[in-house]
């Protein structure tokens, strides 16, 4: 027999399957959109970018960038105090490449990364041996200073618990430009579907290879379809800081969309560790 509990997980994923269906609808149409006007400005100085969107777990991490089951909106969690200081003076990018960047990351090192924001430090430990394209983005993206000033632009806290990241729009329609392919899906750490409390894992839009700049933290465990490729794992000090975020609920008090902690990421780098 199936209980509440596992119903309530299956219309969260079905729920979730709909949302990237939409979104993965909107991305072809403004594809279209864009290809139209390019042609139609080619004799002016005109830049283009196609839209990344990601669903959380979709590079959107969800929800997919954390791209993820799509939460219980039956139940709405308390909206506590912002808890985060003022974000430093900047403004995100707004530049896109075209391709994967050229590898030149050391796949036997080990990597960190720092997401230094408004709530505090989030320490990450990167896998370069198993996500290689991953990490190597990750390098390439933070050394472009693409993260920096950029906002998580979206807090999950029923079926799934994620915060994602990686979109400079902060509206999870944005992205590098370009697409990377899936790694490490195999990752004895996600057993069943379960993405573990501490774990980075990319966005993407449901479809294979698809993942970009999006990412999502996991600050409690997530089931999810292990689709979304596991890149490392966050530190015990990130632990904390997401833990703050988390608990200051999402906006409006539903229990998916835009934090009510003003998370910036005011810089972001990756550095052999």
């Amino acid at each position: 027999m199936v209980s509440n509990e596992q119903r309530r997980r299956q219309l969260a994923r079905e729920k979730f399957a709909r949302q990237q269906a939409r979104r993965e609808a909107a991305r072809a149409k403004a594809r279209r959109r864009n290809a139209v006007i390019a042609a139609a400005l080619a004799v002016v100085v005109a830049a283009g970018a196609a839209v990344y969107a990601t669903g959380a777990l979709s590079d959107d991490g969800k929800k997919d960038t954390t791209d993820a089951a799509a939460p219980d909106s039956s139940t709405k969690p308390s909206r506590g105090p912002d808890p985060c200081a003022k974000a430093a003076p900047g403004s995100p990018t707004t530049k896109t490449w075209k391709s994967e960047p050229a590898m030149t990351i050391d796949k036997s090192a080990s990597y960190a990364m720092a997401l230094k924001t408004t709530c505090g430090t989030i320490d990450l430990k990167l896998d370069a041996e198993k996500a290689p394209h991953t990490v190597n983005s990750f390098n390439f993206l933070a050394g472009e200073g693409f993260f920096d000033h950029s906002s998580c632009h979206r807090l999950t806290t029923s079926g799934i618990y994620v915060l994602q990241c990686g979109d400079p729009k902060g509206t999870g329609m944005g992205g590098s430009g370009y697409t990377i392919p899936d790694e490490n899906l195999g990752d004895s750490r996600v057993k069943d579907g379960v993405y573990p409390a501490g774990t980075v894992a990319m966005a993407n839009t449901g479809q294979p290879n698809s993942g970009g700049s999006q990412f999502f933290l996991v600050y409690q465990d997530s089931k999810l379809d292990p689709k979304y490729t596991p890149v490392g794992t966050i530190g015990e000090a990130g632990m904390k800081v997401l833990k703050k975020i988390a608990d200051a609920g999402v906006k409006d008090g539903a229990p998916d969309g835009a934090p009510n902690a003003t998370v910036t990421i005011d810089k972001a780098t990756v550095a052999k560790s």
